[in-house]
């Protein structure tokens, strides 16, 4: 069978392609970066052919596009599980701890794929809004506890440890992480579990 031709019209052979695309393109593009991601090397890591993927995707970029939705989107929704049993300013901060150190976040697979979404997003239009989701996303799960400045800074942590950790070699354990995420929330900066605070109306850029 040619690896190129085009695949059938009618997938339900096989229902799970199209999500094992998607997590083939992460797993390239986590170890590749996105300038050594090709179309070919994600059929052959998602074992399917060539051909397959137009029938899902109008091209590479849009078939980027989609993998960083999806990573984007698996990384506020563990945010969001983090912060929905905090009840008080100590879990709260337990929250913050666990966003910062959890498996998921300190993996080179995590921190790879961060960092290319931060590249890209600083020049292209459609990734700078899949990240600005991502970051809106991830802020209002902290802001529904800690004020606006305070989740302000806690996002900026939590960006800043990823780079460290990718050029630094996890150079901040948790206990200095714990002791961080103390001293930026004081008992004042915790509101409860309400609605998010939410930036000023002229932040409102997210």
């Amino acid at each position: 069978m040619d690896p190129d031709a085009p695949a059938p019209r009618n997938p339900r052979h096989d229902p799970g392609r199209r999500d094992r695309i998607i997590d083939a393109a992460l797993d390239v593009i986590a170890d590749d970066g996105v300038e050594g991601t090709s179309l070919r090397k994600i059929a052959a890591r998602a074992g399917v052919p060539l051909g397959s993927l137009t029938y899902y995707f109008d091209g590479r970029e849009d078939l980027i596009a989609e993998a960083f939705l999806r990573f984007t989107d698996l990384s506020a929704a563990e945010f969001r599980t983090a912060f929905a049993a905090a009840d008080d300013l100590a879990s709260a901060r337990e929250a913050v701890v666990s966003a910062l150190t959890s498996e998921s976040t300190v993996a080179e697979r995590g921190v790879s794929l961060s960092i290319e979404i931060y590249a890209l997003a600083l020049r292209a239009p459609r990734y700078r809004a899949i990240f600005l989701r991502w970051v809106r996303r991830c802020r209002e799960a902290m802001s529904r506890h800690f004020d606006w400045p305070t989740t302000l800074v806690l996002d900026s942590l939590y960006e800043g440890l990823l780079i460290h950790r990718h050029l630094q070699n996890h150079a901040h354990d948790e206990a200095l992480i714990r002791l961080a995420v103390e001293r930026i929330t004081p008992p004042e900066s915790y509101h409860g579990t309400g609605e998010p605070s939410g930036p000023p109306p002229e932040e409102r850029f997210l």
